[in-house]
């Protein structure tokens, strides 16, 4: 099984930043030409976008021959995952730079697994490999390497084996970081404490519905992260218009992009932590998530594409989620969720109810919060083995309702405030106009 460490990278001296950031800013003019020499063979029928020039001459003296390798390497998979994408209809586009000299390059190397080392413990450090140019210019011994400290907790600090560090400068934060991959042996990890069930109902103004089996429901508040995320958009697209022709980025909007994934990632990191520690400690082992193509499918519209696919990075956020379950021994599964938003949970309709804002409901007298009815709905439908599903006379697939053995508690509410999910203290009503035979789920 595969995990991560990130850490923060601290150079102790002025001459070891120096170094560092001559290191990883070699390491961005190497990738520039390596990447401009794919794209002119890639413009060009008659030549072929994996032949490139030998760079270890040039470049091996400062960043050592197995860097150079590891570069050529990473741009070969962007590439790859370019020409994948394009076969699918997917590809945003050819893989890009990092920088340049004029304005600042983007200052990242990749090490490869045995030229580098990393020992944690009360003065925690990292060593890396450097070229022999760089260690006679700063006084580094012939089998020495970058010491540097090493700031954080990892995640992971016993693996059986560590993958290509990636090492660069955070901007935003203006300082060094590493991400470290590493291979975990699965004998390690918990295992689920029943056999519970849980679905999730994936939106933007609430970031996730969850309800179980044992009739918990979490809200996941997002309308804050989500306008945040919109505002910084439209300020991206504002310095966008101002750019002279034939530009079409800067270093300020690389920075504002930047500013915008990471603070989406650490939002959506956290919140697929703390979803599935609660769902653990409920006893769930399968987490039912709905796929995205079925919401653009039924309410397709500017906003919510650019909530499910722009903000969401549904994908992403789906093999969070998942990494995260695995460290429990729970499993996610991405079903359909079609029609779960509009369906009400007493009478089965999905043409009469109506939908305002958070609120569900039914002329048979169902009143409920619309995305917890989704889960919960979508949880009925996919709890059992799909052999008990039926059609119904609108054509949706869905699973023969439950008996009740226990009431829904009420619903969790969480909200984000830049560093953790906290329980809000406002409270989401419980349905209590839903007919009590079909209100909970149960077993």
């Amino acid at each position: 099984m595969k995990r991560a460490n990130t850490f923060e990278v601290v150079p102790q001296f002025d001459d070891d930043e120096e170094l560092l950031r001559r290191l990883l800013d070699a390491s961005a003019a190497l990738w520039n030409e390596i990447n401009y020499e794919r794209r002119e063979n890639y413009a060009d029928p008659n030549r072929d976008v994996w032949e490139i020039s030998e760079y270890r001459g040039r470049y091996g003296g400062v960043l050592g021959a197995s860097t150079v390798q590891q570069i050529e390497r990473k741009n070969r998979e962007a590439w790859k995952s370019f020409f994948s994408l394009k076969k699918k209809g997917e590809a945003n586009g050819k893989p890009g730079f990092w920088g340049n000299s004029e304005d600042g390059r983007e200052l990242r190397t990749y090490i490869r697994n045995t030229s580098y080392s990393v020992e944690w413990g009360e003065y925690s450090r990292l060593e890396i490999l450097v070229g022999k140019d760089l260690k006679d210019e700063y006084g580094l011994g012939h089998r020495e390497r970058l010491r540097l400290e090493v700031r954080g907790d990892p995640n992971w600090n016993e693996y059986d084996k560590q993958g290509r560090l990636e090492l660069f400068y955070d901007e935003q934060a203006q300082k060094f970081r590493a991400f470290q991959p590493v291979t975990i042996n699965t004998s390690r990890l918990a295992h689920p404490l029943a056999s519970e069930e849980a679905a999730l109902d994936i939106g933007a103004n609430n970031l996730v519905a969850c309800t179980t089996t044992t009739g918990q429901q979490y809200l996941y508040e997002g309308r804050d992260l989500f306008d945040r995320f919109r505002e910084t958009t439209r300020e991206i697209a504002r310095l966008q218009s101002l750019l002279e022709e034939g530009r079409y980025s800067s270093h300020r909007i690389r920075r504002l992009y930047d500013r915008r994934t990471k603070r989406r990632d650490h939002a959506q990191d956290a919140l697929a932590r703390d979803l599935i520690e609660r769902l653990y400690a409920e006893g769930v082992s399968t987490v039912y998530i709905g796929a995205l193509t079925d919401v653009l499918d039924t309410h397709w519209s500017v906003e919510t594409n650019a909530k499910t696919h722009n903000f969401w990075a549904f994908r992403a956020f789906v093999n969070r989620l998942a990494c995260t379950a695995e460290e429990y021994g729970m499993s996610v599964e991405v079903r359909s969720e079609a029609w779960t938003s509009q369906e009400c949970p007493n009478c089965g309709s999905t043409e009469d109810t109506t939908r305002h804002r958070d609120t569900l409901t039914c002329p048979c007298g169902f009143e409920g919060h619309a995305d917890l009815t989704a889960s919960e709905t979508f949880l009925r439908r996919h709890q059992n083995s799909p052999s008990s599903d039926r059609r119904t006379r609108h054509g949706v697939s869905r699973q023969r309702q439950t008996t009740v053995t226990r009431s829904m508690a009420r619903p969790v509410c969480l909200k984000w405030d830049d560093h953790e999910w906290s329980e809000s203290p406002r409270s989401v009503p419980n349905e209590e106009h839903t007919n009590p035979q079909v209100a909970s789920v149960g077993r």
